[in-house]
């Protein structure tokens, strides 16, 4: 599916016009133990005038006949592209997330691939999340918006966790 670039869009955005908009659709979240579940996922990115696309993703398990069930997972947060400082283009993702934690991921992009890994983990003192590393990928594929999602643990190294394929609505 092409996509447009607004006019309006800040040239440091123009690395991230493909993911502008609503998507929805299903993906597979590893549970602790092995198993792997179904869920659907909604994700809204939207430039508000400024140099950022803000962010909301909410996830809940689907039921075996496809049918929508306990909430899963939400986040928020922004998205920011710009000079790495050697005058390469640098993309970033902030995160807040409901567990108490907030995560910074630092990547790059290419054409409408973008790679993140996470600079920073941060925690309240109650919170429920045992994140201490992780990483993302976002692409178009078929004009669709695919992502996955690896996380380490202090007792677990690097693994996948979760994936899906949304479809822009």
């Amino acid at each position: 599916m092409p996509f447009e670039i607004r006019v309006d869009l800040p040239p440091s955005m123009v690395p991230l016009a493909w993911m502008e908009g609503r998507w929805e659709g299903v993906g597979v979240a590893a549970l602790p133990g092995g198993e792997e579940r179904q869920f659907g996922q909604e994700v809204v990115m939207a430039h508000d005038g400024l140099g950022h696309l803000t962010y909301r993703s909410q996830s809940w398990y689907l039921g075996e006949d496809g049918t929508p069930g306990d909430p899963l997972t939400s986040e928020q947060g922004v998205w920011r592209s710009g000079d790495d400082g050697s005058g390469g283009l640098q993309v970033e993702l902030l995160l807040a997330l409901p567990e108490g934690a907030v995560e910074i991921y630092v990547g790059k992009a290419a054409g409408t691939k973008i790679e993140l890994a996470s600079d920073l983990v941060a925690r309240t003192s109650s919170s429920t999340g045992d994140t201490t590393a992780a990483r993302r990928i976002y692409g178009q594929v078929e004009g669709d918006l695919l992502w996955a999602h690896d996380v380490a643990t202090a007792g677990t190294p690097m693994r996948s966790v979760a994936s899906a394929r949304l479809t822009k609505v």
